[in-house]
């Protein structure tokens, strides 16, 4: 255990002495960080949101909620990965009244986006008027 803590202190160590890779590795360590903690409020972590266009949803991921200084709104800000590949993606500030909460979890919604869609949980709240999701 101390060895591997050694090594793994060491290979940190040399990736924070290279510019561009520092700033890659230390904003990706800090990003599945961030996804490890659930958001504040009664927001949940796996969400759809209307995007591209309000007539169709995709699956994102509440990172952190924040507040609109000018109205007091409460915005949620949503990663939306792209599929097969879920580290590249989009961020997206949604009011949190058109955020739809899901009751998958992180890891349904990751082998979601990552296969196509084709294994799923087998139940989505899809409908923003509908209320929130019923547990099944």
């Amino acid at each position: 255990n101390v060895i591997g803590r050694s090594l793994f202190g060491f290979f940190e160590g040399l990736l924070d002495r290279i510019p561009l890779v520092k700033t890659v590795y230390g904003s990706v360590k800090k990003f599945l960080q961030v996804l490890q903690d659930k958001p504040k409020g009664d927001v949940q972590r796996v969400v759809l949101i209307n995007f591209p266009s309000s007539e169709m949803k995709t699956v994102g991921l509440v990172t952190r909620t924040l507040v609109d200084s000018a109205s007091g709104r409460l915005l949620a800000a949503v990663y939306v990965p792209t599929t097969p590949n879920p580290t590249s993606g989009y961020l997206e500030i949604v009011p949190v009244e058109h955020v739809i909460s899901t009751n998958w979890t992180f890891d349904e919604a990751m082998t979601f986006i990552v296969s196509g869609g084709a294994i799923s949980p087998d139940a989505v709240h899809y409908d923003e008027s509908a209320g929130p999701p019923k547990v099944l």
